[in-house]
């Protein structure tokens, strides 16, 4: 067996590893079902501003992401995805650790917001990286699982730990679960191969380029800022991370202010009601990334990604519209913004390395990640610069949909212009 063939069949074995370790960094999108028994344990001694100290932990943990997502980038481009993925398990692992020694609601933002952010973006970015560059024929869908596998780790947490997680065991959950993805991130990073430049898998041609278009050329990072039609696809990435991270991290309070508004948000109903509602949020997100990477392939980037803000607005309208006891108008608009923030999640590593070309991705797809972090800050800012039912926050969400959609068609009318 050639070096080649025996690459291609490697290849699955890493994108396997690769996305049960975005099971394990994917579990911190899981923040909303920490949030109400960290509040119940900190507030008796430090008072009414728990639930906004707190909430920094959510919005540094994504925001930061970049940088270390850019560093990542860096390491798996010119020296391969191991190590990075390594010290990437060391930092994840010990930041929720960190959360769990907590004696402070700042040290929970310092361990769970910064140093579990830091592992997380240097790890994504060399498990997605890596992934697609060993799939040139699949990016659309490799994408999307590797970006799925990060979301199904806000499915599956919640299951395990709905029933114990309470004010007075939340910090000995997190020095458990900190524990587990240290030993599970840094023994899988050693089953992670590094793919070669310019790989071709055994029996795969490349397409040639439509009559009249021109194939991409590789750019480094500075030809990519120099490039106009980065900064549009920039703006769509805010606009499309934007409403979901809006959801995803509030999407537990906002249910039990809005649907169950005047009713006791203890009561164990209530509790398992929002909880499943965020797992479907999470499976929703997970859904979009790997059918919408699936479809890009077929239909374009942009013309996924032009349809999917379409659903997030219809999303956003639903959810405005639910009131007291409306669970399932809710939950309906829930799945659909959730869908619509995955496919964003799927089809930008492959839109990225498709546009800019594979060779610098890793660096590539960190600096475009920025617009995720933008969006990470301005989610939850947004939904709570409002009072509840939230409705002018939707409609805010709302605009910055339909700005996207017309990113999008600025997006085509300059590739055609190239």
């Amino acid at each position: 067996m050639s070096e080649n063939q025996n690459l291609t069949k490697k290849r699955w074995t890493v994108l396997g590893i690769s996305c049960i370790i975005n099971v394990m960094i994917g579990t911190g999108y899981a923040w909303s079902m920490f949030m109400p028994a960290l509040v119940g344990h900190f507030a008796p001694e430090f008072g009414e501003t728990v639930p906004k100290t707190l909430m920094w932990a959510f919005t540094l943990a994504n925001s930061i992401g970049p940088i270390p997502m850019i560093i990542g980038g860096y390491i798996n481009d010119n020296l391969g995805p191991r190590w990075s993925v390594f010290v990437g398990g060391l930092l994840f692992g010990g930041g929720v650790f960190i959360a769990g020694c907590a004696t402070t609601p700042i040290m929970v933002v310092i361990g769970y917001g910064v140093v579990m952010g830091l592992g997380m973006g240097l790890i994504y970015g060399c498990t997605i990286g890596n992934s697609i560059k060993f799939f040139p024929d699949k990016a659309g869908l490799v994408g999307g699982l590797a970006t799925a596998t990060y979301g199904l780790g806000s499915v599956i947490l919640p299951l395990i730990i709905k029933n114990i997680v309470n004010p007075d065991t939340v910090l000995n959950t997190f020095k458990v679960l900190g524990i587990v993805y240290l030993v599970v991130i840094c023994c899988g990073a050693f089953f992670i191969t590094r793919c070669p430049v310019g790989f071709v898998p055994d029996g795969w041609t490349p397409p040639a380029p439509k009559a009249g278009v021109k194939a991409p050329e590789s750019k480094n990072w500075k030809q990519m800022l120099a490039d106009p039609i980065f900064w549009v696809m920039m703006v769509m990435m805010v606009c499309g991370a934007t409403f979901g991270l809006m959801m995803i991290s509030q999407c537990r309070g906002v249910m039990t202010t809005v649907v169950f508004a005047g009713q006791d948000p203890t009561n164990v109903a209530i509790v398992t009601t929002a909880a499943t509602t965020v797992m479907l949020l999470a499976l929703s997100n997970a859904f979009g990334r790997v059918a919408c990477g699936w479809i890009s392939d077929k239909i374009g980037r942009v013309n996924t990604l032009t349809i999917m803000l379409t659903v997030g607005i219809i999303g956003l309208f639903v959810v405005s519209r639910a009131g007291a006891g409306d669970v399932s108008v809710f939950r309906l608009g829930v799945a659909l913004v959730g869908m619509a923030f995955g496919s964003f999640m799927g089809v930008y590593p492959g839109f990225c390395a498709e546009q800019f070309g594979p060779k610098n991705n890793g660096v590539n797809y960190g600096i475009m990640f920025t617009g995720f972090a933008i969006a990470g800050i301005v989610g939850p800012k947004v939904l709570l610069a409002f009072q509840a039912p939230f409705t002018q926050a939707y409609y805010v969400a709302m605009g910055l949909g339909l700005l996207g959609i017309i990113m999008s068609f600025c997006y085509r009318a300059m590739s055609k212009a190239k």
